[in-house]
């Protein structure tokens, strides 16, 4: 490319662009003609933390194959049947052990992420609760009545 033929590029691309600002959003209006607003309720989010929480205790309950009929020791039945298939020198008593072991490891990722979520909604709705209150509590008078609606759009010109 000649150096003319930059500087007509460069040119041409400047003469496109316009001053102004442009906002990536939908459309407004219902199915994609509105605001696209993404609303949570406090309720919402319990209710998702709470199903979180059942299903960590039913999963910890239900999902333990490497524990569910221990012995005294408290090995479970799963890894007894694999150590007696190694000992009778078959190959799936290995491949038995490895299962459980890759399914413990996937359970208890599990089980983490559940505790992730309904922890981490539990913190959510505590934390939108005290901004709430902290927003609120900035927009009151001295007399602690509410600042009109007038007096807001002072704080976006």
């Amino acid at each position: 490319m000649a150096w003319d033929e930059w500087d007509s590029a460069k040119a041409e691309v400047t003469a496109q662009r316009q001053a102004s600002t442009r906002l990536n959003q939908l459309p407004g209006g219902p199915g994609g003609d509105g605001p696209a607003d993404l609303v949570v309720h406090q309720d919402d989010l319990g209710a998702v933390g709470h199903e979180a929480f059942v299903l960590h205790s039913q999963l910890l309950k239900g999902a333990d194959i490497a524990g569910a009929g221990g012995d005294k020791e408290g090995v479970g039945s799963t890894m007894q049947a694999a150590a007696a298939l190694t000992g009778s020198n078959f190959a799936l008593g290995d491949e038995l052990a490895t299962t459980v072991s890759i399914w413990t490891s996937q359970v208890k990722s599990v089980l983490q992420a559940c505790a992730h979520i309904s922890n981490h909604l539990d913190y959510s709705k505590k934390s939108h609760a005290e901004n709430d209150a902290a927003i609120a509590a900035s927009f009151r008078n001295r007399d602690g009545s509410a600042v009109p609606v007038s007096r807001l759009t002072e704080y976006f010109t």
